[in-house]
């Protein structure tokens, strides 16, 4: 009779797992999904959210804690922290969908061009290599180096970063469809080439490419606050995450939260960035999806 009853709970223990397993599957994700849409619509609404303007300074209320008229307290000119983060969140966002799409537009081109095109492999490839022999922060530090600070340069030079990546993905993925029979029946009946990529080629490459994608704005983001720690990305006068985290160092034994607070928000945006992309490969994979 015991034996009985260890056996029926063992069973119940069993047939739950798959639910939990699902929910789970489900669960994290929407809660990435959920920070994500939160922080987008803050820093989209930033000019009518933030109780101050972010440069508008207030020196005999510097180092202030957190409070009912300074939420997340003052920096060391006075400027509200909570108005600078909204105003920062703006720009880092900003960064991040500019080089998502520039990245995959550019990359899946010549990727497919390299994959498709045999005379072009061996040019393309090459350029590829020798750009990812370069440490990524360090190539985006020198062509910083050599053009105006702006937001459009920031983009550029991580762009420039993150394009080999995405082209040996698309690449790749060209490479395993480009002889399929129904590649080699659009041939035949005489397709040509760049409705051949278009109708054909791209839509059976997309999945991987768009999980790069969601990976490509989450280094995006990071590579930002980087340049802007080392005072080699976006004018320091302008709000961003990486301008405020390094702003605020020097201060930290005065004030941690302007550390604190940046690098919290950072962390958060990067991490459901990051979970949505295994995401989107578990869902996109079919073979990743058979084993859940």
């Amino acid at each position: 009779m015991t034996g009985a009853v260890q056996n029926t709970h063992l069973f119940d223990v069993q047939r739950k797992r798959p639910r939990l397993r699902r929910y789970f599957r489900w669960a994290v994700p929407s809660c990435a999904a959920l920070v994500l849409l939160i922080t987008a619509v803050l820093t989209l609404l930033s000019g009518c959210i933030a109780p101050f303007d972010p440069l508008e300074m207030h020196p005999l209320d510097r180092f202030m804690h957190p409070s009912e008229h300074y939420l997340l307290g003052t920096d060391n000119f006075g400027r509200d922290t909570f108005s600078r983060i909204l105003h920062g969140g703006r720009v880092s966002l900003s960064v991040a969908f500019l080089v998502a799409i520039a990245t995959s537009l550019l990359g899946i081109f010549l990727g497919v061009m390299a994959g498709y095109v045999r005379w072009l492999d061996g040019v393309l490839m090459r350029i590829m290599d020798g750009l990812m022999a370069i440490p990524g922060i360090l190539l985006a530090i020198a062509l910083m180096t050599v053009m105006e600070a702006s937001l459009l340069t920031v983009v550029f030079a991580i762009t420039i970063t993150e394009i080999p990546r995405m082209t040996r993905l698309a690449r790749a993925a060209t490479l395993g469809v480009r002889n399929m029979l129904y590649i080699e029946a659009a041939v035949t009946v005489g397709t040509r080439f760049f409705p051949l990529l278009w109708r054909h080629i791209l839509p059976n490459i997309a999945a991987p490419l768009l999980v790069q994608a969601t990976f490509v704005a989450a280094s995006a983001i990071l590579l930002e606050a980087y340049l802007g720690f080392l005072g080699a990305g976006i004018p320091p006068e302008v709000p961003s995450w990486g301008n405020m985290i390094a702003q605020g160092r020097t201060f930290v034994q005065v004030s941690f939260g302007l550390v604190l607070y940046p690098s919290l928000l950072l962390a958060a945006v990067v991490l459901s960035i990051n979970v949505l992309g295994d995401f989107l490969r578990d869902v996109l994979d079919p073979r990743m999806t058979g084993r859940k």
